[in-house]
């Protein structure tokens, strides 16, 4: 019973040293480099019949489509933390100053501006 926790605990490591399950956004970059990499490889081996070449764009394709997925991926999460960290911020000052004078639900009718008398 105990090797099996461990071994739910350990996770799968990419190269020996990489948790994927700890790091956001790996896995979906890793599958989506390689469905460009096949994509781009095929096509341009379909194209032209070169296999050293075709290999050469399919690991290009690979690279690109691999950082052009981690950085699209990271950059909506970071927009997301922001958003939730701003959310989280308005409620918890919404607790603080509710039933206050600083309450900005409330209205204010002795602040309206008055004519000239």
């Amino acid at each position: 019973m105990a090797g099996e926790e461990e071994s739910k605990n350990k996770g799968f490591r990419q190269f020996g040293i990489l948790d994927v399950q700890k790091i956001p956004c790996f896995r979906d970059a890793i599958l989506h480099g390689a469905g460009g990499s096949l994509t781009a490889g095929l096509l341009h081996f379909l194209a032209t019949s070169r296999v050293k070449r075709s290999f050469d764009v399919g690991f290009a394709g690979f690279m690109l489509t691999t950082l052009g997925s981690w950085f699209y991926c990271r950059i909506n999460n970071a927009k997301l933390r922001v958003q939730q960290r701003k959310i989280q911020d308005s409620v918890k000052n919404m607790v603080v100053y509710e039933g206050t004078v600083l309450d900005p639900t409330k209205k204010r009718a002795a602040e309206t501006p008055s004519g000239p008398s």
